[in-house]
């Protein structure tokens, strides 16, 4: 009786529900000029013909039930002959006959820890990840000795490489990525092979799944090679503008205007390098002085009229400061209605604007109680009252523009500031949010602002 020979190469297939591309995987596998091989299928218990049909091909079946991409490849290993594992995902399909060979060529070479292959879009692949194909896996070969680059949906690399670096079985995406990291920080070298090349039905990019897109860069970030330094993001050579609206005189209290109070906050940043306010009152205007505020211009009154609107105001102090040769990197609003603002807020707003990218950041409340948005004869429920809040799958959000708002002067010039990428600072502390304009009488004001003495 004959002796079976030991497979020189073990093929890794991740499954679920690839019933669609497993066959045409297989089959072109099975017609490779390299015969030496073997396939395990990791299955994580697909509900479709998926096993039935790689049956036709092979026995070895793994079973996986908690899928992670990194434990899958390393339980299919665990089951392996090989010397030599290769990994292709189910809806991969070799491109010709010559793709294994061409793939394990290059790890002859004893610093060559791995390999990976070209990838090329379907016909009906999406237009989003055939650009993301096209652009990433091109023509040329690469040899990356520093580049931690990786992708386990066409792969090689030696059985003794992964003995002392397995992928990590804890991550639930870029494990390859991972692995990269590790053996380019063992000097050892990856190759990218595009004469090994495979259609892919999908770009490496998930066709821009957004929730993945995260969990991908989150990984990314905790890595030595993609680590921020901080240092290039120059917070000090900022010069952020906090700007002070106020039209007519500031309301008081013990005979102060509260204006202070906001003065005060714009005073504690770290961040913020001008105070101006924007009035139109000259009592108002010289108190601001006196409190360490400049008044480089008089609001017109035409915009102090009761119908203006504030971006019109704004508007106006902006290009007012910049034909004074005044530029600005950002502008934080202030109004001067909120004497609860807490003295963080503004430079936790400013950083979280800079951190994320957006062109504005306003502060709200959030709001889990019912609410109706009433048009003309028309009011509409946008927030189910009877839902308990911990069911709540949508919830709104009580802006609070004149608490505290950070944005870029060209919003303010161009009046857009909500038509960019803006997005929401969530405000915890209730007292924050209290607006002293809208408590109509006076006693009540006075019973609030006395909480004012305690802080």
């Amino acid at each position: 009786m004959k002796k079976k020979t030991k497979p020189e190469v073990s093929i890794i297939i991740r499954t679920k529900n690839e019933e669609k591309y497993i066959k045409h995987c297989l089959e072109k596998i099975k017609s490779q000029k390299f015969k030496n091989f073997e396939v395990i299928i990791v299955d994580n218990y697909s509900t479709d013909l998926t096993v039935k049909k790689a049956k036709q091909f092979t026995n070895k079946i793994v079973k996986i039930k908690n899928f992670k991409p990194g434990k899958a490849i390393n339980d299919g290993i665990k089951a392996s002959k090989g010397n030599i594992i290769v990994v292709l995902s189910a809806h991969c399909i070799p491109v010709n006959d010559n793709w294994l060979g061409n793939l394990i060529k290059n790890l002859n070479d004893k610093k060559v820890a791995g390999v990976y292959g070209r990838q090329e879009p379907m016909q009906y692949t999406s237009d989003v990840d055939k650009r993301d194909l096209l652009t990433i896996f091109g023509l040329d070969k690469k040899v990356q000795i520093k580049d931690t680059f990786f992708h386990n949906a066409n792969s090689a690399f030696k059985k003794d490489i992964w003995k002392k670096i397995p992928f990590d079985e804890k991550i639930p995406n870029i494990e390859d990525r991972l692995w990269g990291e590790k053996v380019i920080a063992k000097k050892l070298k990856i190759i990218y092979e595009p004469n090994a090349s495979v259609f892919h039905f999908h770009g490496v990019h998930q066709n821009l799944d957004k929730k993945r897109a995260e969990s991908v860069v989150r990984i990314l970030e905790s890595l030595e090679t993609f680590k921020k330094d901080q240092t290039d993001i120059k917070y000090k050579d900022l010069k952020i503008l906090a700007l002070i609206p106020v039209r007519g005189k500031s309301i008081t209290f013990d005979g102060k205007p509260l204006i202070k109070k906001t003065l005060n906050n714009a005073k504690k940043s770290k961040l913020v390098t001008d105070i101006v306010v924007a009035t139109d009152d000259k009592e108002t205007a010289k108190f601001a002085r006196l409190n360490g505020a400049k008044v480089p211009f008089m609001r017109p009154l035409y915009l102090s009229k009761p119908n203006i609107k504030l971006l019109d105001v704004l508007a106006y102090s902006i290009k007012s400061l910049e034909k004074q040769k005044n530029y600005y990197d950002l502008v934080v609003i202030l109004g001067n209605t909120y004497p609860f603002r807490s003295d963080d807020l503004i430079d936790k707003m400013i950083l979280k604007l800079l951190e994320e990218g957006s062109d504005t950041l306003i502060a709200a409340n959030k709001e889990s109680r019912g609410i109706w948005l009433a048009n003309k004869n028309e009011v509409n429920l946008i927030n189910e009252p009877t839902v308990p809040r911990s069911l709540k799958k949508q919830h709104a959000f009580i802006t609070l523009f004149g608490l505290c708002c950070v944005t870029h002067p060209s919003n303010l010039r161009e009046k857009n500031i909500f038509n960019k990428n803006y997005s929401i600072y969530k405000i915890n502390d209730s007292l924050n949010s209290i607006d002293v304009s809208t408590l109509k009488k006076s006693k009540i004001i006075e019973q609030t602002l006395q909480r004012i003495r305690t802080k």
